[in-house]
């Protein structure tokens, strides 16, 4: 067991690299995997509840004036108006991301989180987020078809390895979207999945939270305010990239990433 020193440390490093990969198009998953393996930590069922609930506080937090226009569109059985058109839009993307997650989970998860799996995964996503680049900015609206897209690519992110941000963008961005409507639905489109996700977690592992490795209270708050710090400057930095035709850059990365693994898994693991 680590020692409280140690464990803050983890916390503290967890936190950060959740917050800061589950937006950056580099997938908060297979990141979180890797490091768990390299310090040689494996975190509570609680503690990764617990950091998922940070950066769904960051996005609610980052778009909280979209959300609110959105619910007052809802309130009002608006959906003709920008953003009431949203509406329908977000729940027919949520339902291919549902059919794909609840699939993995049942039939995957447990065979497809090995370091092999994840570098052929992650050269997937970066061949994804490189084609980005050559999306022709012709439409300023989502269609339905466009929404069932990026959802389906929501759902295919729960593969580690395929990040969420950078598969909904980089799916929006190939239909067309214009850059800033992409970057915003696809956030959108990420809140009641992230609530699905963790609702279906925390239901799955609601006998094992008091289980395994403690975590004080302290490491908790630290681990979920440091991934909300870490979440809302990556959702900065990914606009930023997206506007100024950019975000393919982090395919180097990821590719990069994706030989390493393989290499380690055929080679020396």
């Amino acid at each position: 067991m680590p020692s409280l020193l140690d464990q803050l440390l983890i916390s503290i490093l967890l936190g950060l690299i959740q917050g800061a990969s589950e937006w950056l198009p580099i997938s908060s998953t297979a990141h979180l995997r890797i490091t768990e393996q390299a310090i040689g930590f494996q975190a509570t069922p609680l503690f990764n509840v617990t950091l998922h609930v940070g950066t769904l506080i960051v996005v609610v937090f980052y778009f909280r004036h979209d959300i609110k226009i959105l619910l007052t569109a809802l309130v009002h059985l608006d959906f003709h108006s920008e953003y009431g058109r949203f509406i329908p839009l977000i729940i027919v993307g949520s339902i291919p991301t549902g059919i794909i997650g609840i699939l993995y989970d049942k039939y995957l998860a447990d065979n497809y989180q090995t370091f092999l799996i994840m570098g052929i995964t992650f050269l997937v996503g970066a061949t994804l987020l490189y084609l980005s680049k050559y999306g022709k900015e012709n439409k300023d609206t989502i269609t339905y078809k466009k929404a069932l897209v990026m959802g389906a690519a929501q759902g295919a992110a729960s593969f580690p390895g395929l990040s969420r941000s950078g598969a909904t963008i980089s799916s929006g961005l190939l239909q067309g979207t214009k850059r800033e409507l992409a970057f915003k639905f696809s956030f959108l489109l990420s809140i009641p999945a992230i609530i699905g996700d963790l609702g279906v977690e925390a239901y799955l592992e609601r006998g094992n939270f008091s289980q395994g490795i403690g975590v004080a209270p302290l490491d908790l708050l630290v681990g979920i305010v440091l991934a909300m710090v870490a979440g809302y400057f990556a959702i900065t930095v990914v606009k930023k990239l997206v506007l100024t035709k950019r975000f393919h850059y982090f395919a180097f990365y990821t590719w990069t990433l994706g030989i390493a693994l393989i290499l380690y898994a055929l080679l020396v693991h």
